[in-house]
Parts: structure tokens; C-alpha cells; sequence
């Protein structure tokens, strides 16, 4: 439920910056992090700082105010680290019953790489599949697209079981709009729940 204290894993707050740094001690400690994402209150200043800390993926400044402005009242998933600083956030639509959709996730970069996307992803999904959701969805963009960035994030969803179901000009010429679906037909794996 919102406003719930969460479990969070056992990490410091790490480098922060445009090309963090980690020491071999501190990857050894993310390696082996458990992160734990929760429902959420809103939090759009947290989603501002993690924005800008990945402008190869987030760079538009216009686009930035949009989800900024989305993360005041979608629903709102995070994971936090040990000092309750929030370092990933996933905003969900719910358009029907049968469906959640991811409108944005993003992760601080200093913990790309140890788990916490998948943990925001999996918690969706196990809190989804028990309204009864059979469907998740998220946009992103497409492979016509050169950007490289991308292609880590069309990746990360389909390792999580995401399909690639259409490739449209909703976003307008030059953005090609990836869909990817997800369908639930069964229970999340237990460790998930």
C-alpha cells in the first residue's frame, strides 16, 4: 500500500553523477543487493533527479516535464536503497482492468545493472496478476531508431517475458513507438510475490 515503510536493500548512497565510478567493494555490494519495490506515494522530484542522471535515454526536456508531471498522480512504484533514497521509480496507467501499462520506468544510473528495474517489473507484475490483470504493456522506442541506449531497454523487457506486438508512428515521424506486451496466463514465480 502506499506510504508503507519498505525493505530495502543494503546499499549506500553511491556516486552520483554522469559516469559513476564504483569501487570493487561497493559492485560486490549491489551484486548482492536484494532490492524490494513497493507502491509508492507519488514522488515527482525523485523522478526529476533520476532523470536527469540518464539524459541518453531521458533527454528532452519537454518529455521530462511530461513524466515529471505524471509522476504527481499515476501510480507509483520504487525501489529504495538503505537510506530510503529512491533510486528507481515505475509510474503505471491502469486504461481497462485487464491491463497495466508501464508509462515510465527509470533507475539512478550509479545501479544500473544489480536488479532493480527487474525488481520494479516483478513487483508490477505479482501485484497485477492478483487484480487479475492479463495483459502488461509498455512503449518504448523502436529498433528503426539508431539510438543505442534503447537496445539495452528493448532487451530488458523481453529477458522479463515482454513481446514486441507493434512498431507505430504515435509518437510522430522520426520516434517510432515500440508496443510490447506482456501476457499473464500464470502465476508469478514465488519470489515475486
Amino acid at each position: 500500500m502506499a506510504g508503507e515503510s519498505a525493505e530495502h536493500g543494503g546499499v549506500s548512497r553511491l556516486h552520483r553523477g554522469s559516469s559513476p565510478r564504483r569501487t570493487n567493494q561497493e559492485k560486490d555490494i549491489l551484486n548482492d543487493t536484494t532490492w524490494k519495490a513497493c507502491l509508492d506515494d507519488p514522488v515527482p522530484d525523485d523522478v526529476a533527479r533520476l532523470l536527469a542522471y540518464v539524459p541518453e535515454w531521458f533527454g528532452q526536456p519537454d518529455a521530462n516535464a511530461e513524466y515529471i508531471e505524471a509522476a504527481r498522480q499515476k501510480e507509483t512504484w520504487t525501489v529504495r536503497d538503505s537510506s530510503s533514497a529512491v533510486v528507481g521509480v515505475t509510474l503505471v496507467d491502469r486504461h481497462f482492468p485487464h491491463v497495466a501499462e508501464i508509462h515510465l520506468t527509470v533507475v539512478d544510473r550509479a545501479v544500473h545493472g544489480t536488479g532493480v528495474g527487474t525488481a520494479m517489473i516483478e513487483a508490477l507484475e505479482a501485484d497485477a496478476w492478483t487484480r487479475g490483470v492479463s495483459l502488461l504493456e509498455v512503449k518504448t522506442l523502436g529498433a528503426s531508431h539508431p539510438a543505442p541506449g534503447y537496445a539495452r531497454t528493448r532487451h530488458f523487457y523481453q529477458r522479463l517475458g515482454f513481446l514486441p506486438l507493434e512498431e507505430t508512428d504515435f509518437w510522430g515521424a522520426g520516434t517510432p513507438c515500440l508496443i510490447m506486451v506482456k501476457p499473464l496466463t500464470a502465476e508469478p514465480a514465488s519470489g515475486a510475490l
